[in-house]
Parts: C-alpha cells; sequence; structure tokens
C-alpha cells in the first residue's frame, strides 16, 4: 500500500503545522530592528517559518516574550515543511548585569565611605 498525498494537501498539512507552533511559541528572534517568532528550538538550534522570515545569518538575539534569553552566533542547515532550521555556533546565555573581571567575595562591601569633607567634624 503506498502513501500519497496531493501536493496541494501536503502544503496544506504543512501551513496548518506551522500555524499551530506560531500560536505554542512565545520565543522570537531579534534581527535587524525586526523580531520574527520562534517554531521549534532544540538543544543545539531552532526553527522559524521558511516563506516569512528572511535569511538569517550570523549574530541574532533570542526573546522570551520580552525577557533577553540568550545571544546566538547561527548558520542555517536546511529547509523542510515551511520551516527553516538554524544551527547554533554560539550561544551565550544574556544577563542583567554585566560579567565582572575580577573576583567579589560574598561578604565584600558594597561600598565605601570617603572621608573628603570629614575634616573639622570632630
Amino acid at each position: 500500500m503506498t502513501t500519497y498525498v496531493p501536493k496541494a494537501v501536503q502544503e496544506a498539512l504543512d501551513a496548518a503545522r506551522v500555524s499551530g507552533l506560531k500560536k505554542k511559541s512565545r520565543l522570537r528572534v531579534a534581527v535587524d530592528g525586526g523580531y520574527f517568532p520562534v517554531l521549534r528550538t532544540w538543544e543545539n538550534g531552532f526553527s522559524v517559518e521558511e516563506e516569512f522570515v528572511p535569511q538569517l545569518r550570523g549574530l541574532v538575539d533570542l526573546y522570551d516574550g520580552s525577557r533577553h534569553v540568550s545571544q546566538c552566533l547561527i548558520v542555517a542547515c536546511e529547509a523542510e515543511g515551511g520551516e527553516m532550521r538554524y544551527e547554533f555556533k554560539r550561544s551565550t546565555a544574556a544577563s542583567e548585569t554585566a560579567p565582572l573581571d575580577f573576583y567579589r567575595a560574598p561578604n565584600a562591601p558594597v561600598g565605601l565611605l570617603g572621608n573628603e569633607g570629614a575634616e573639622g567634624r570632630l
């Protein structure tokens, strides 16, 4: 028995699947001032809608709603079933603060008080 599906039916099935994935996902990719919904993610990549998203390459940012999740260096992998898949060459988790270039002790003081203007107060 063969399972032949006409091309029009296959395209309609792919469009319905992509539409369902877009509704479920909160993730989006930001590149050149534009935001595009991410359909699926996995350990070393993600996919976007092939028809409406321009060809992505290089450095992009991933967002979960309005929260910056990571900055990624990506490379195009393959297009299949209305999805364009990208793989991470590098993925760096985003942080709220800048990284420190020195060790900060857990019990270190938050700041130091100077003695400027303290002369003559005794």
